[in-house]
């Protein structure tokens, strides 16, 4: 694997004063902003973007070229029944399951390790009992790095046997937060590569990781050039995935691509960030539950707030029993995603019961697929015998 950084970085900026500092790890943030007590990520500084977009060169525009291990160009599924039915234009589905390791924290784990081979970091360490831990382990392997995966003890077995395939030594502490303390240690010692936030009040993961979230904006762009799509309806706890796809069309923007850019709603399984837009203030804690545990998590980050107001988006919460629902509906339809994922079909229902529904076209993006979840079966199965006599296991 080669570590060719873009020749078109300038440096970082942050994304909330807007200073600009040289291009370096922020593992914590703009450090004017976190000593004003307003804790704010960065995000990477291009001054152009390197030639002309398509499917073939969107890696030309991130941090580092790629791919790694042919992470990107997901399909974007049409599901017109599903938009009759919420009342709406269009309903598209942006499969994020199809990365190799099943999930979106594949894009952000192929700049990750790049970052740290250029950087001389030997173990990376994230703070993850689901997708982030499976897809660094993996992406640390395929560079030749050690991996910490900083768990919880009820982490699901699918995820736990794929980190421990992969070479990643696995770490247990008791709650969350003890977590993102030990990695705050491990990583101020300059032990551990972060990957993952281990601040609070939150920050978000690896800004040059984030970067990669970029390209799904890019390849939206690509796919939807026959269709004006209004929403993209995205899986949110911290805002990684969003701020990286709000950006990304920006930056299609300000490259004069596109004139009006899609309203990013950040889809959540309690009402968190929506609180924060109204009160005006990121850094409080709001304590909820939920079975969406791509979702959980008590904290908001400003980078949230900022992918949803540079966009005019919008937050919303939506109810567990009505995602479940929905997770049967897309499988039903042949999709089958983690129950965080599926929680973005609800979001978009919610928007087909606005006045203007019919002129709007959703993408919804699918973060995960559900093999990883650890299942509760409803149904026995049939076991027919020879005699032709059955019965149910």
């Amino acid at each position: 694997m080669k570590n060719i950084r873009n020749s078109s970085i300038v440096g970082m900026q942050c994304i909330r004063c807007e200073r600009d500092y040289a291009f370096d790890d922020f593992f914590e943030g703009c450090p004017a902003c976190l000593a004003e007590g307003w804790p704010a990520s960065l995000k990477v500084r291009y001054g152009r973007f390197s030639g002309q977009l398509s499917m073939d060169t969107v890696h030309n525009w991130l941090a580092y070229p790629g791919p790694c291990l042919g992470e990107g160009h997901t399909p974007l599924v049409d599901f017109p029944g599903l938009a009759d039915e919420a009342g709406v234009a269009g309903l598209l589905v942006k499969n994020e399951a199809a990365n190799p390791t099943g999930s979106h924290k594949d894009r952000m784990s192929a700049l990750i390790v790049q970052r740290a081979r250029e950087a001389g970091a030997p173990t990376l360490a994230v703070a993850s009992s689901g997708n982030a831990g499976t897809s660094v382990a993996a992406y640390a392997a395929h560079a030749g790095l050690g991996c910490v995966v900083v768990t919880m003890p009820g982490m699901s077995p699918n995820w736990r046997r794929a980190c421990e395939m992969h070479g990643a030594r696995l770490v247990a502490t008791p709650t969350p937060d003890e977590r993102w303390m030990l990695v705050a240690q491990k990583a101020r010692s300059g032990e551990w590569y972060p990957v993952t936030n281990y601040m609070i009040p939150a920050v978000g993961s690896n800004p040059i990781g984030i970067d990669g979230f970029r390209a799904i904006a890019l390849e939206l762009f690509l796919q939807t050039k026959n269709r004006s799509v209004t929403d993209i309806v995205v899986p949110t706890s911290r805002g990684d995935l969003l701020w990286g796809i709000a950006q990304g069309f920006v930056d299609l923007r300000e490259a004069g691509l596109i004139r009006a850019i899609p309203r990013v709603h950040a889809v959540e399984p309690f009402a968190r960030i929506k609180r924060a837009l109204e009160e005006g203030d990121y850094r409080n804690i709001y304590d909820g539950k939920s079975a969406m545990v791509s979702l959980g998590g008590s904290t908001v980050t400003f980078q949230a707030v900022d992918g949803i107001r540079k966009t005019g988006g919008s937050a919303i919460p939506v109810d567990e029993q009505d995602v479940l629902r929905d997770q049967e509906v897309l499988a039903q339809n042949g999709l089958y995603t983690e129950l965080s994922s599926a929680a973005a079909l609800t979001a978009a229902r919610s928007i087909g019961l606005t006045g203007d529904a019919k002129s709007r076209t959703i993408v919804c993006i699918a973060t995960s697929h559900g093999y990883k979840e650890f299942q509760q079966y409803r149904e026995p199965i049939e076991l027919y015998l020879q005699n032709g006599g059955k019965t149910e296991i």
